[in-house]
């Protein structure tokens, strides 16, 4: 494999690194400011999905020759700062918390259909197409939990159907 094509790799998985300590953080500030218990294991088990794909993405790197991202998007700190803040301000209520999550699942789809985007060496991209697939379903299930839990509300409901 030629060095340009490590370095591109490097890049594209450092990306998906970082993306993925944006989630498991994301995730796990969800998990605390949570209410429902149902919704608690959810975000605490996502977080730690993203974890797993971060060390599974930091092993690749490792094996192209580079050194991987130490540090979360921008993007996600702005968006994990912004979900403190509103805790801070608001009744951090789980439609807001399902809200968020929502949208930064949005990003995650994006990052990594950027990434498949991309010339993959054949040995990573089968590990970045499954974790595409479970980001994309846990996207749906986020999704839906959020509007179940919008529904719910406005039929006098408390609780999401999970």
């Amino acid at each position: 494999m030629s060095d340009d094509i490590n370095k591109d790799a490097i890049s594209v998985v450092n990306d998906l690194i970082e993306t993925c300590r944006d989630g498991e953080q994301g995730f796990k500030t969800a998990a605390d400011r949570a209410e429902d218990p149902q919704l608690k294991q959810l975000f605490t088990t996502l977080s730690s999905q993203r974890a797993a794909f971060k060390h599974e993405l930091e092993v690749q790197v490792e094996t192209f020759g580079g050194k991987p991202a130490d540090l979360g998007h921008v993007a996600g700190a702005a968006n994990r700062g912004w979900m403190a803040v509103k805790a801070a301000l608001s009744s951090d209520d789980d439609q807001s918390i399902l809200d968020e999550c929502e949208r930064g699942e949005d990003y995650a789809k994006k990052a990594y259909s950027a990434a498949l985007e991309k010339s993959l060496p054949s040995t990573l991209r089968p590990l970045v197409v499954r974790q595409a697939d479970d980001v994309r379903a846990a996207h749906d299930q986020v999704r839906d939990l959020r509007n179940q839990h919008r529904a719910d509300k406005d039929s006098g409901h408390d609780r999401p159907v999970m």
